[in-house]
């Protein structure tokens, strides 16, 4: 009987056993279920803060670039428009010309009757 009495206190320890290694199984499916929905959700949301991040600096770098084009254009204009007001000096251009590369270079580059000097 004692025998048996063991035999029964073996059985109901393995079989709590078995109960509880079901439990941790349950436990750690349950766990590794909620890392992954966990996961997804902080990952849904990192590519959704990124998307609006990067749009919104985009936006920013074409407002900026459109502001540079067009400041340049304006300073452009403003630089070609002060550049036509300014009359021509071609004879002081001619005598400049020949003083730093001589009468002789300039002569043979531009005949004298290819541009009058008196414009």
């Amino acid at each position: 009987m004692e025998q048996e009495d063991n035999n029964n206190v073996l059985q109901h320890l393995l079989h709590l056993e078995a109960e509880a290694s079901a439990l941790v199984e349950d436990a750690q499916a349950e766990a590794d279920r909620r890392l992954s929905e966990s996961e997804k959700q902080c990952r849904s949301l990192f590519d959704k803060t990124y998307t609006e991040e990067a749009k919104r600096l985009e936006a920013v770098f074409i407002k900026e670039i459109t502001a540079a084009r067009e400041d340049y254009k304006k300073q452009l204009d403003t630089y070609r428009d002060e550049l036509m007001k300014r009359p021509l000096n071609k004879a002081a251009f001619f005598d400049m010309a020949e003083e730093l590369l001589g009468k002789e270079l300039i002569g043979k580059r531009f005949p004298e009757n290819s541009f009058a000097r008196d414009a």
